[in-house]
Parts: structure tokens; C-alpha cells; sequence
């Protein structure tokens, strides 16, 4: 079975439209219900889509069985005020995502969003976990290091303890905390450049930190191969020996686990190389920011026969990292994956 742990909704327009009329009126009218059909969503699922086929035809087309699905986080607007308008939008959100799993079992299953905003305490978005987690049955949890966006701030790091009630939530529940980051304000970035700052610096920040002394179960899922981190990892080697740490940096960055979306063999074999099979999750975001069409007319991010290629990794490594690492963390038991 193939599992890709890294995909975000495709939505009907009219949840833009949704967002839009938000911003308009910036809650000065109350809130207002997304309402949508389940024929959107269909419809929505079935349409071409960043370039190529649809959603649902572009997993047909690359031999993805499921897909571990949230809402796309550069439309999440954290740093949007007043923030309510934050909260409202990503219910709403969540809820897409509840409803497209419901209507595609076999295809889908949700992580949950967080109505973050900057400067406020995390225990405010532990309601909507709860809800997302065990109302909606949700497997994991979307976190964005800098609701600020870009701008303003800086926020605290992911080894601060301002995030351990989130961090106690997810142990307490045992789903994973994926760390994504969303839109960038910013002019000196785009926002694909922020995400990898960000998981760049959130890496460091925990691994720097006691958070695994703290919570030793912890789950924390970085996509898009870890930011620079396996490209850059003799830096922070250096830096444990000159201080003589007790736990190495290759050691320590072996308690996180990575996606795979990075589309090109090279890196993802370097990525498998310093993190281990053990703790990578194949994962394309596609359809997204990786769904380009190349002179050969294969696509960017097709990369299952990427993985394939790797001649070191054995029958064991290949079936972990496209399909049991992502039960192991996101514990997928339902009896439509049992297969």
C-alpha cells in the first residue's frame, strides 16, 4: 500500500469566496456558515487541477492508495486580525477536511488545523483538537511555527515551553504534531523559502531543547525533507563535538521523523541517508507546489520509482517508508486500511 502523508485539500471555489467576504467585513457582521454540498466537493476532486489531471485522477495516475490530508496551509491567514476571523476560516477548513474523508474512506484521513494567532496562548486551539481528534477522528495535528507570518514577532521557538500544552495534547491523544508553516507577509521571501526557514529553525530549536526529555513520546513530522538541515547537518555536528554533547546531532535528529517531498532523487536519498529509512514517510503534496510537468512529460512529483531506484535500501526500508512509518505515527488502524 502506498501512503503519502503529505497532501492538502482541493476545495470548492466558493470556500475562497468564503474567505474573501470574511476579510471584507472583518467579523463586523458576525459569523457567517460555509455552506457547501457534497457535489462540490465531488466536483471539486474531479476537476484539472495545478496543471495536471484532477486530485483524485493524479493519485490514480502515480499509484498513491491514501493520502493523510489537511487543509493547504499558505491560505491559512494566522496572522489576519481580529482572530476570530482566523478561527472561523479554519473550522471551516477543518471541516472540508472531515467532510472529504467521509465522502473518500479509502482515499483520505484528516489532520486538523489550528486557529492560531500571534501572541495568543497555544491553550486556546485545544478545543478544536479535541474536536478534530475525537469528534472528527483526525490523525494528526497541522502546526505552524510563525502564526506571525513574516512579520512581527519572532515567535517562540518549538523548544519553548510555550507550545507544551499543545505538545501534552498530542502525547495524551497519540497523534503527531506535523510542522508546517503557512503564508509569509514578509517581502524578503516567498512563502515556499519561509517553509523551509521555518522547519529549519524549528529543528534546531527542539532538538537544542528538552522537549523529548519532556515528552518522550512525542511524534514531530517536518516535511519537505527537514528544511536544510540533511544538507547542512556537518554544521551542527561540529557544533555537539566542540562542546562535547553527550548525544551526537545524527542521534538526536533521529527522534523526528521527515516526508520525502523533495523531488529529486539525490535529495531524497540524502535525506533517507541522515535520518534513516526508519524515520521517513513518503510524502509528495500532490497535487501542489511539486506538480510540474518536465521535457520528458513525467511529472516532478511522481517520486515513488525515485524511491524504488535507491539501490541500497532493501524490500523492508521501501515498505516502511511508503507505508508503515505512516501507520506507525499517525496510527492508522481503521479497519478500511487493514489491507
Amino acid at each position: 500500500m502506498i501512503i503519502d502523508c503529505h497532501a492538502h485539500f482541493t476545495a470548492p471555489d466558493s470556500l475562497w469566496v468564503y474567505k474573501a467576504n470574511l476579510l471584507a467585513n472583518r467579523g463586523g457582521q458576525g459569523r457567517s456558515r460555509w455552506h457547501c454540498t457534497d457535489d462540490a466537493i465531488h466536483t471539486a476532486l474531479k476537476k484539472p487541477v495545478h496543471g495536471g489531471k484532477s486530485h483524485l485522477e493524479q493519485l490514480a495516475e502515480v499509484g498513491t492508495d491514501l493520502q493523510i490530508l489537511s487543509p493547504r496551509p499558505y491560505q491559512l491567514m494566522h496572522s489576519e486580525q481580529p482572530a476570530r476571523l482566523v478561527r472561523w476560516f479554519i473550522e471551516e477548513c477543518n471541516n472540508l477536511t472531515h467532510r472529504t474523508c467521509q465522502l473518500y474512506p479509502e482515499k483520505f484521513v484528516g489532520v486538523c488545523a489550528l486557529p492560531q494567532s500571534p501572541g495568543m496562548e497555544i491553550k486556546f486551539v485545544l478545543d478544536e483538537v479535541d474536536r478534530c481528534i475525537t469528534e472528527q477522528g483526525m490523525c494528526g495535528i497541522l502546526l505552524n511555527p510563525d502564526p506571525y507570518e513574516g512579520e512581527g514577532g519572532p515567535a517562540p521557538g518549538l523548544g519553548s515551553d510555550y507550545w507544551y500544552p499543545l505538545y501534552q495534547r498530542a502525547v495524551d491523544l497519540d497523534v503527531p504534531v506535523f510542522i508546517h508553516a503557512a503564508s509569509c507577509r514578509s517581502e524578503r521571501e516567498s512563502y515556499t523559502v519561509h517553509f523551509l526557514t521555518e522547519e529549519t529553525i524549528g529543528i534546531i530549536s527542539v532538538l537544542e531543547s528538552k522537549v523529548f526529555q519532556d515528552f518522550p513520546t512525542l511524534k514531530m513530522l517536518f516535511p519537505h525533507g527537514g528544511g536544510a538541515i540533511p544538507y547542512q547537518i556537518g554544521r551542527f555536528m561540529a557544533s555537539r563535538l566542540k562542546r562535547n554533547a553527550k548525544t551526537s546531532f545524527e542521534e538526536s535528529l533521529r527522534k523526528l521523523y521527515f516526508d520525502t517531498a523533495l523531488y529529486t532523487k539525490e535529495a531524497i536519498e540524502l535525506l533517507l541517508k541522515v535520518a534513516s529509512p526508519e524515520r521517513c514517510l513518503f510524502g509528495t503534496e500532490r497535487p501542489g507546489a511539486g506538480t510540474a510537468q518536465k521535457p520528458d512529460g513525467s511529472w516532478l512529483d511522481d517520486t515513488k520509482g525515485l524511491i524504488e531506484s535507491i539501490s541500497w535500501l532493501s524490500a523492508a526500508d521501501k515498505k516502511a517508508i511508503f507505508e508503515g512509518n505512516a501507520r506507525k505515527v499517525f496510527n492508522l488502524k481503521m479497519p478500511a486500511l487493514a489491507k
